[in-house]
């Protein structure tokens, strides 16, 4: 007999993750469907374009589901899931640095969002979330990589360093350049 989940049916957290660990199609679909957004939100934080962020996101869901026993309900599932999305997209980016950087060596400044007006006042109203993370995406990989990890993950620069095997002073001067690139793109705000 198969169990269909409906929406008069949630299964609590613990509920889902037992399932997922035995199989059930329905209940990885379930899971998949409640944080895929919120993961993917987060790939696209680290990956220069969308179809590679839907690859970290299809690669962290195999690892998620391929670990849900390691899981110990200690703090945040969803935290624990980003940690793993997180990890992969690391591993992505160093396993394609030279393509990026290539890529980032050959991409022209008329690829850049315009956000002036037909009259040339700035659109103020598209300063929004999404601007921002467009701006923070066109940022050289390692740049954009040491930007999310200390700045929005809220990881130290010593665990950053560790991280991306590199040393600190690195680290601070990527988390440095980034933040003076991005604020000078918001300057036309101002």
């Amino acid at each position: 007999m198969r169990l269909i989940y409906s929406l008069e049916y949630m299964l609590s957290e613990e509920e889902l993750i037992q399932k997922c660990i035995g199989g059930d199609r329905m209940a990885q679909k379930e899971l998949y469907e409640k944080y895929s957004p919120v993961l993917f939100t987060l790939c696209l934080r680290y990956m220069p374009s969308t179809e590679e962020a839907e690859d970290v996101l299809i690669m962290g869901f195999t690892s998620i589901f391929s670990k849900l026993e390691t899981f110990k309900n200690e703090g945040s599932f969803e935290g624990w899931m980003k940690r793993i999305i997180i990890n992969i997209a690391i591993t992505t980016l160093r396993l394609n640095k030279k393509h990026y950087e290539m890529k980032n060596e050959n991409e022209s400044i008329e690829k850049k969002k315009n956000i002036l007006s037909d009259n040339g006042n700035m659109i103020y109203s598209q300063i929004n979330a999404k601007f921002i993370l467009s701006q923070i995406q066109q940022m050289p990989t390692g740049y954009r990589t040491v930007f999310n990890l200390c700045i929005i993950e809220g990881y130290s620069h010593e665990e950053v360093a560790m991280a991306l095997g590199v040393e600190q002073a690195t680290v601070r001067s990527q988390l440095s350049k980034a933040r003076k690139m991005l604020q000078k793109k918001l300057q036309i705000f101002r």
